[in-house]
């Protein structure tokens, strides 16, 4: 494990597009199928780094806090499954059936889509607007495994409220920081 933060691209990139499996139903689903005309939030996450396991029950209580309110949460593994088999398709489906996902796991397993969207760590979190805009990049709270902080999702519903709300998401923005994506 090699501690990373997020790349942070610029705000206002546009979100690139891809048509990935989706583990759990086992349809390739683009996103186009999955945006939404509110916001969407896209996540690089994977089953084995203690980062992501650290936060999972919040990435599952913010997703059903806010899909009712007509946000789209999108799931990607990009890890190379040869050299972290707890990352394969099979494992990915346990995991988001164990957890309770109600967004899809979708599995890059070129790694293209991470590159595409310069990816760096899981969890690396993306927020893009109505127009598949960038309006947020960075942390999902201040919580770290071993910090004694509560898992909170501040800053993800932080911004997902500006959006709610009409306002710009414009204050300064933590990168996420994880572990680094296992490019082959």
């Amino acid at each position: 494990m090699v501690k990373t933060p997020s790349t942070m691209i610029p705000l206002g990139s546009e979100a690139p597009d891809f048509r990935l499996p989706d583990v759990v139903s086992g349809s390739d689903l683009s996103l186009g199928d999955l945006k939404s005309d509110v916001a969407t939030v896209l996540m690089f996450i994977c089953n084995h780094c203690p980062y992501v396991k650290h936060l999972q029950g919040g990435l599952v209580e913010i997703a059903d806090d806010y899909i009712p309110k007509g946000v789209s949460f999108i799931a990607i593994n990009s890890n190379d499954v040869e050299n972290y088999p707890d990352d394969s398709p099979e494992r990915m489906k346990e995991v988001a059936e164990e957890k309770g996902y109600s967004f899809p796991y979708l599995f890059d397993e070129t790694q293209e889509v991470a590159k595409a969207y310069d990816a760096a760590c899981t969890p690396d979190f993306f927020v893009y607007d109505r127009d598949l805009r960038c309006v947020y990049r960075g942390q999902f709270d201040d919580s770290r495994p071993g910090n004694g902080k509560p898992v909170t999702g501040k800053d993800m519903r932080m911004a997902l409220d500006s959006i709610l709300g009409g306002e710009a998401v414009d204050w300064e923005q933590i990168p996420s920081l994880g572990c680094n994506i296992k490019w082959k």
